[in-house]
């Protein structure tokens, strides 16, 4: 199942905060599709992952605008 957060304007901590949220409603196999606008929350969301022992299979980044 894919579930999306939509992060834009978020800050951190907010934007981890909400991330740690959806991830607690995942199964294994769960796609969580994170849209933000936060110039170090790409940083933020790996090192969260790192952290609490999740696993990122694959991540993509797609930067719009400057």
């Amino acid at each position: 199942m894919i579930h999306r957060l939509n992060a834009q304007r978020l800050l951190f901590p907010l934007l981890v905060i909400k991330v740690q949220g959806c991830v607690k409603q995942l199964k294994s196999n769960d796609i969580l599709e994170i849209m933000f606008t936060d110039k170090g929350g790409l940083s933020d969301i790996l090192a969260w992952y790192r952290l609490h022992g999740h696993y990122l299979e694959i991540f993509m980044v797609i930067r719009i605008g400057n």
